[in-house]
Order: structure tokens, then C-alpha cells, then sequence
């Protein structure tokens, strides 16, 4: 199963979270990514989702 990373920041370019997880495929990544932030209370802060192959799931500036 692919390994996929999300990552929140803070407007000062801290990481608040930096998470990998698994996935079978890029539409339950994006999935699981975005209940990810959400459990978290991030919506509103950056955070972006990537594949293993670098390609962008989800991103919120």
C-alpha cells in the first residue's frame, strides 16, 4: 500500500503536523487526508496531501 504525507503550517512556516499514512490509492488518500486535518481542527491553516509520487491531493494556503 503507498505511503502518502500530509503536513499542516503555521503563518510562520512551522509544522504543526507532518503525518504519513497509508492508502490504496490517491482518491482515499485524499480522503483520509482531509478527515485527517478536520479531526484536528486545521481547516483553516496551510496543509497540503502528497503521493508517493509527489503529486498534490490537497492544498489549502
Amino acid at each position: 500500500m503507498p505511503s502518502y504525507k500530509l503536513t499542516a503550517f503555521e503563518p510562520n512556516g512551522e509544522k504543526i503536523i507532518d503525518e504519513t499514512f497509508d492508502a490504496v490509492d490517491d482518491h482515499e488518500a485524499k480522503t483520509k487526508g482531509a478527515a485527517l486535518i478536520e479531526e484536528q481542527g486545521l481547516q483553516e491553516k496551510t496543509h497540503r496531501c502528497t503521493s508517493p509520487t509527489g503529486k498534490l491531493l490537497l492544498f489549502h494556503p
